[in-house]
């Protein structure tokens, strides 16, 4: 089970970092780090399997690829943005995590305007 192996190394780092927070805060921050880091590069191998899924419903389903490769980017960067924001909130640095935030809310939003419209143009056709 990959979230077992994933809550003992989180569990784990968590734990050294404490230790280490007592007499090296400054390193602290770094094992966080690196377990996040870990973390998340073991996810993105497992975001392979997830993307062969997707690319299998295009072929069942008629479905324009522009559309899922839409939506695909709009996860990629909400996940991308909880990590980076919470690595900078650990550190101490929440306003440098709220404007990673921010600009994530900000290219969502310029990424789904063409499927926005798309809609719009389905709705005008269909009425």
């Amino acid at each position: 089970m990959d979230i077992i192996k994933v809550a003992v190394l989180a569990v784990t780092g968590v734990l050294l970092a404490l230790i280490l927070k007592q007499t090296k805060p400054e390193y602290s921050v770094f094992l966080s780090m690196a377990v996040c880091i870990l973390i998340f590069l073991y996810l993105l191998s497992r975001l392979q399997t997830v993307l062969g899924y997707v690319q299998q419903l295009e072929a069942f389903v008629n479905i324009d690829g522009v559309y899922l490769d839409t939506i695909l980017k709009m996860l990629g960067i909400t996940y991308v943005t909880q990590f980076a924001s919470d690595i900078c909130k650990d550190a101490g640095y929440s306003a440098i995590s709220s404007q990673i935030e921010l600009f994530a809310r900000v290219s969502i939003l310029f990424l789904s305007f063409p499927v926005l419209m798309a809609l719009v143009e389905t709705i005008g056709e269909v009425l």
